[in-house]
């Protein structure tokens, strides 16, 4: 998996074929041989009246049912790179609130975070703060990639949080700015609606 995360955000206007599947919220259009998601307004609404989290749901859940729940060769070109990017930041803020970036790591999600250019994404979206934290964590990701990713026992895994202790400001700043960071990235795909889905 980690091996075609560099594909991500590169211009990939692949021809392909799928069949279609039925999506309770949304829908799929085909725009010049891409695949474009499709929420409905009213799911929108209902979404930013429970939060800004919510609202971002709406579409990083269609986006994990337009390619099945799994990032590989064959459904990454199925998303946008905007829509790869929203769908980053919902993974990155879900692992951190629950395991932090050891967790994030280890359920295979490094590459796909600090091989791509996520943290520059949040930059120009706005949210300058994450960006610096993300290239932060990018930093100790790089010096210590081998062993951050290698497969562990449940014990071994528990061990990191303390031998990776480096992450642990990282991981608090994050928590206690996440509302604001949310806010921002929700913000900033509500004026850009159209690079994220089709309504």
């Amino acid at each position: 998996m980690l091996y075609c995360c560099a594909i991500v955000f590169g211009a990939f206007f692949l021809t392909f074929s799928f069949n279609s599947l039925s999506l309770p919220v949304h829908s799929k259009k085909i725009i010049e041989n891409k695949i474009m998601v499709e929420v409905v307004d009213s799911a929108l609404q209902q979404a930013a009246g429970e939060g800004m989290d919510a609202f971002i749901q709406v579409f990083t859940d269609a986006y994990e049912e337009l390619t099945g729940g799994e990032l590989t060769a064959e459904t990454m070109p199925l998303l946008t790179g905007e829509q790869h990017s929203l769908l980053a930041y919902q993974i990155f803020r879900d692992e951190l609130m629950e395991g932090g970036f050891c967790q994030l790591i280890q359920n295979g999600y490094g590459g796909y975070i600090f091989a791509n250019p996520f943290a520059k994404v949040m930059r120009l979206w706005g949210v300058g703060d994450l960006s610096k934290l993300v290239y932060a964590a990018k930093k100790i990701y790089d010096a210590h990639r081998e062993d951050l990713e290698r497969e562990r026992t449940d014990d071994e895994f528990m061990a990191m949080y303390e031998q990776y202790e480096v992450f642990d400001a990282l991981e608090d700043e994050f928590l206690e700015k996440e509302e604001e960071y949310t806010a921002l990235v929700a913000s900033y795909v509500d004026e850009h609606l159209d690079l994220f889905a089709k309504k």
